[in-house]
């Protein structure tokens, strides 16, 4: 199990005898067959952090994210559920609560652009409502950013690139969603310069991982893993 794998600690069981003795003896490792699906997690999360990000900050005069859609369905969403789905028979609560989470961010919000979900339909139609929009839109991404912190805080004592990119990713989200509040395209643009920078340390954790899984790597990447305390 390499050390850039995005783990919490190797999976343990006890035999039968030993639960029935009250579990006492040494816990013993349970191997695992299942391939890291970090790397696939996180392409999927950069390159969908990515085009929208670009989009954020109106690269080439692009105002509209809706061609986004497709990547948030499938890439960063559907691809990054399952990753996620099996980080967790590894025993990896983290990566799987962090690439499942993601994953389902992804979905629901190609969900609110995509025209037939009616979402942003149902506030055209009121008075007032792209002001609503703005700030129902606002309280989401604060909502993400939240959980986002919560990710940053758990990341604090397992490696400085995972600080690095849930640090940033906070800070995307608490741009952004202050451009929904203030009406602000500065926000909005510094949130997708801030979510290009993102995607680019998760595209270098992901080829780190990848590196890391390969017998005769060309090179490999260091993410400045903190060593583990021993009791």
């Amino acid at each position: 199990m390499s050390h850039h794998d995005i783990e919490k600690a190797g999976i343990e069981d006890t035999t039968r005898p030993q639960a029935l003795n009250g579990g006492h003896a040494a816990p013993v490792p349970r191997p695992t067959r299942i391939g890291n699906p970090a790397t696939l997690g996180l392409f999927s999360f950069a390159s969908t952090t990515l085009i929208l990000s670009l989009f954020n900050a109106q690269t080439r005069g692009v105002h509209v994210a809706n061609a986004v859609v497709g990547m948030a369905c499938f890439c960063g969403g559907l691809a990054q559920l399952l990753a996620g789905m099996w980080e967790f028979p590894r025993g990896n609560t983290f990566g799987g609560a962090a690439f499942s989470s993601y994953g389902a961010f992804w979905m629901s919000y190609a969900t609110i652009l995509i025209p037939g979900s009616g979402i942003i339909n149902a506030y055209e139609s009121v008075e007032g409502g792209a002001e609503q929009l703005s700030s129902a839109l606002g309280i989401y991404l604060i909502t993400w950013m939240l959980v986002t912190f919560f990710f940053f805080i758990a990341s604090l004592r397992k490696a400085i690139a995972f600080i690095a990119l849930f640090g940033f990713l906070t800070v995307t989200f608490a741009c952004l969603a202050g451009g929904e509040f203030a009406g602000s395209v500065a926000s909005t643009k510094a949130g997708g310069i801030l979510g290009c920078i993102t995607a680019l340390i998760a595209y270098y954790i992901g080829l780190a991982d990848m590196l890391a899984a390969e017998d005769q790597a060309i090179a490999t990447l260091p993410l400045g893993v903190f060593a583990k305390k021993i009791n």
